[in-house]
């Protein structure tokens, strides 16, 4: 597959332009996607796949942190502050003082969330930190084909309202999941949260117009975008010019080229 979204890609250090919106954000630099391919390669295995997916969550959340969270001016101290009484170093840094709720989607999504959850507690105040965790299972018909997803249990730690939500998922694939995990968080009584923010490894065209269209504030972060099954000429296009030609899924619903059921990988589990 010749995509030209990857012919160019990101080397500008600004991600990769695209015609799906301000929010989506693909940050599919040339470290990232030496990574990404690696852990879609056939013969990456446990542990080089837990290393390979540590990895480009450590890139994704330091996108993220930077570029999601609340910023505030702050004029500190150096060591040479003592010898230069007005030297301080003065500029902008994530606020100290919010609330983050990383929602756990297990269990393709427990490796990711654990890690953004750690470094939310390393650069914020702990006591804003929370993370939440439910167990969505995909529905899928006689076919194989995936037509829905079930929340089969959940911990929901308290109140969304005030606080970004950031759910951490390697593959957006049909939206299905995710946009259950919302309906749910509704439902429960936990309310909204003033942000909500996916972090992806891989997402769809699919995926991107759907979760756009439910919800169309919701940031979305992701290294790749792929679209396999799409027309010769939406691959020689702008991704997301040619929306009707298309198409990152197959018939069962998993993405191509994709990186294989990376639950299944990352968790060395096959079922």
């Amino acid at each position: 597959m010749r995509d030209s979204a990857y012919e160019t890609a990101f080397l500008n250090g600004r991600g990769s332009p695209h015609a799906f919106g301000p929010n989506l954000v693909l940050h599919g630099e040339p470290y990232p996607l030496g990574l990404l391919a690696r852990l879609g390669h056939p013969d990456a295995q446990q542990p080089e796949v837990g290393v390979l997916a540590r990895r480009l969550y450590e890139f994704l959340f330091t996108q993220i942190a930077s570029s999601e969270l609340a910023i505030g001016p702050v004029a500190l101290p150096t060591r040479m502050t003592a010898a230069h009484p007005e030297q301080l170093w003065e500029g902008h840094v994530v606020t100290h003082e919010q609330r983050v709720v990383v929602a756990d989607v297990a269990r393709a999504g427990i490796l990711g969330s654990q890690l953004f959850y750690e470094r939310f507690n390393e650069i914020l105040d702990p006591v804003g930190v929370r993370q939440d965790h439910l167990f969505v299972s995909r529905r899928v018909d006689g076919h194989g084909r995936v037509v829905g997803a079930d929340i089969v249990g959940a911990k929901i730690g308290g109140p969304l309202e005030g606080a970004t939500l950031v759910i951490p998922d390697p593959m957006g694939a049909t939206g299905g999941s995710l946009l259950q995990v919302l309906e749910h968080y509704a439902t429960s009584g936990a309310g909204r949260a003033s942000r909500v923010v996916f972090a992806h490894l891989i997402v769809t065209p699919e995926y991107v117009r759907r979760v756009h269209a439910a919800q169309p504030d919701v940031r979305i972060h992701a290294i790749r975008l792929d679209r396999g099954n799409s027309t010769a000429r939406a691959l020689a296009a702008l991704p997301g010019s040619l929306p009707a030609e298309e198409s990152g899924l197959d018939a069962h619903q998993y993405v191509v080229p994709g990186a294989g059921g990376l639950g299944e990988v990352l968790n060395n589990a096959w079922v």
